[in-house]
């Protein structure tokens, strides 16, 4: 019977090694491999039979004339015919549900072993080899259970018919006993050198997969910045590398498909010239003459299997070390015994290995000098890395996880954008879904928290909706969608610019109302007089609980109640945005830009950049002005 496709509960893998974990996937359904095993061997073994038959037929009806025996021979050959057909059918039929399932497992506790590393996983793994192994790999790893249907088979199957061509001839059956293993001696090393060559092209695949999927998903930007044909140069350069590889790969499997094919043609040559010299002698009959030639050619198919099995064994096994590979990643030691209670109230988070101190309810910026220093600074306050960050006093990797994550939350500028209506992005499809329509009793023209009017076919609930879409200034988002918040998004948010959908995932993390929100650079791909809005509203909408902005915005750090600089792993200097500016030099030239530009245009000092900086909040201001006006009418 076909498999039950999801299994309720794919089982545990075993990942000590590649050849273990593909022994694990046929341990999984036993009974369907015995079954399959069954059909491949008697479907093997029976193609011998017909040889056998028409021997029979030859030297009992053809030579002695008699027309009885031919027909019941004829009709046994008929029969046994139709039993092969039979035999055949249900052969590959059980060995594609064995194939199936082998797939679907393995997809699944793939799935289960990413959603359980989480946010591990994009430190050590690129999304191009997550692809492969998740599409390439899983299929190669389970054809290689083909070897337990036809391959059993194939084994068997040789045995009867070196014992059938025994009864024939003795130095036949020698000559069939020895001649097939060094047939797969002669392969071996060439199976070991596509090996080699296979795991080598499967890496560089993954790897440029990966190039392909961080072009696609920064296209905008990379023409904006004109950046587009210099990685389209490169991803070109590694795709001839790539294809370079891949001829490796193609000449040493298209020597393995000739010897497969030639190897056993030449086999039976021998064994057919023997077997003629020897009924030339008068040794053997002629019945027995094309028995020999029937047995050989039968012999054809499992040396042939096994051939191909080899083949697909040496894949299977590159496949299977990528799988393995992956099923080993664990999460970092993020979680672990409940040893503190979270405290009850807003308290202080501390980060001894950088001296960042949060104080509760305040709005801290972090000025990094190195990227990477932040988004590591980020996982520990968040605890998506073991750390000795104390909140409340308390260590944070002693609480809770759940707590944790229900009251700290890290957006990231670039966090995963899931299919679904804008509403269900924003909110959850859960919670979406629990949004009731508004009714006649509703104010169905109302206003929002920031003056603009709702239509009347929108859902009660969206008040907080609207509030976060004003807060991170992406109402405009809404408004320009067909269908508003009801306007189905593809994955990833494709056909949204890059500055909407940071505002989007802006609007989602506010949305969610955390007791610490933590934003990592929320505003890297809006423009000037967006950014300005956003930081003034984003205090006003975060006013009275804790927020750590990560960027090296001056707009953003302006609005913070206290800036801290970190330089070199460790914070340098703290106070407000315009201290640091006149006291600390290195902040001032990280915030400014003084160390060079992107475009060709003179740096600009500190003056001219806070100047800029008022104007853009003048300007912010008075839209803020008129967007008032617009709500009043």
């Amino acid at each position: 019977m076909p498999p039950r496709i999801p299994h309720p509960e794919p089982g545990v893998p075993d990942t000590s090694g590649p050849l273990r974990y593909i022994w694990w996937l046929i341990r999984c359904q036993p009974w369907r491999v015995l079954r399959g095993s069954l059909f491949g061997t008697v479907w093997m073994v029976g193609l011998s039979v017909r040889p056998y038959l028409i021997a029979r037929a030859i030297d009992d009806g053809l030579r002695t004339g008699d027309g009885r025996a031919l027909l019941w021979w004829v009709a046994a050959i008929v029969a046994a015919g139709f039993a092969l057909a039979w035999l055949g059918i249900m052969r590959h039929r059980t060995m594609t549900f064995i194939r199936e399932d082998a797939s679907a497992r393995s997809a699944e506790v793939l799935l289960r072993a990413l959603s359980r590393v989480g946010a591990v996983l994009p430190r050590r793994l690129a999304a191009g080899d997550v692809a492969t192994v998740g599409g390439y790999d899983i299929v190669r790893t389970s054809h290689v259970l083909t070897l337990s249907g036809p391959g059993v088979g194939a084994v068997i199957a040789y045995g009867v018919v070196a014992v059938l061509l025994w009864s024939v001839d003795p130095p036949l059956a020698a000559l069939v006993l020895l001649g097939v293993p060094a047939i797969a001696v002669s392969v071996g090393p060439l199976l070991r050198r596509l090996e080699r060559a296979e795991s080598a092209y499967r890496q560089q695949q993954g790897e440029l997969t990966t190039r392909a999927d961080d072009i696609v998903a920064g296209l905008r930007v990379l023409a904006g910045v004109g950046g587009r044909h210099l990685f389209a140069r490169r991803y070109a350069a590694r795709s001839r590398a790539l294809r370079g590889e891949g001829y490796r790969v193609g000449a040493v499997a298209s020597w393995i498909d000739a010897l497969t094919l030639t190897m056993p043609g030449l086999f039976l040559a021998a064994v057919v010239w023997l077997a003629a010299r020897t009924a030339a002698n008068g040794d053997i009959t002629v019945g027995q003459l094309v028995a020999v030639y029937g047995y050989t050619a039968v012999l054809v198919v499992p040396v042939w299997f096994l051939l191909e099995g080899g083949y697909m064994l040496i894949q299977g096994r590159v496949a299977a070390r990528r799988i393995v590979g992956l099923l080993r990643l664990t999460p970092d030691r993020a979680g672990g015994p409940v040893t503190a209670t979270a405290p009850r109230q807003p308290a202080e988070l501390c980060d001894p290995a950088t001296g960042l101190v949060v104080p509760p309810g305040r709005l801290v910026g972090v000025a990094a000098d190195d990227p990477a220093e932040a988004v590591a600074l980020a996982d520990r306050l968040g605890r998506y890395v073991a750390s000795d960050v104390t909140w409340g006093g308390v260590p944070l990797a002693g609480v809770d996880l759940d707590e944790v994550r229900a009251r700290i939350l890290v957006a990231d500028h670039d966090g995963y954008l899931f299919a679904g209506t804008l509403r269900e992005i924003l909110r959850g499809r859960a919670a979406a879904g629990d949004a009731r329509p508004a009714t006649d009793g509703d104010d169905a023209a109302g206003t929002g928290p920031a003056g603009d009017e709702t239509a009347g076919d929108e859902t009660a609930g969206d008040a907080d909706v609207r509030a976060a879409l004003h807060a991170a200034s992406a109402q405009d988002v809404a408004d320009a969608l067909p269908d508003g918040l009801d306007t189905p998004i593809g994955a990833r948010a494709r056909t949204l610019s890059g500055g909407q959908r940071q505002r989007v995932r802006l609007a989602r993390a506010l949305l969610a109302e955390p007791e610490v929100l933590i934003l990592v650079d929320p505003t890297s791909a809006v423009d000037a007089h967006t950014e300005a809005r956003i930081a003034q509203r984003l205090r006003e909408a975060r006013a009275g609980r804790t927020t750590i902005v990560l960027a090296t915005s001056p707009l953003l750090l302006g609005h913070a109640d206290t800036v801290a600089h970190l330089s070199a792993g460790r914070i340098v200097a703290t106070g407000a945005h315009a201290d640091l500016l006149a006291r600390d030099p290195g902040y001032r030239a990280l915030v400014s830009r003084t160390e060079g530009t992107t475009d060709g245009e003179p740096a600009k000092s500190a003056e001219d950049r806070t100047a800029e900086d008022r104007a853009a909040e003048d300007r912010a201001a008075g839209d803020e002005a008129v967007e008032a006006g617009r709500a009043g009418r």
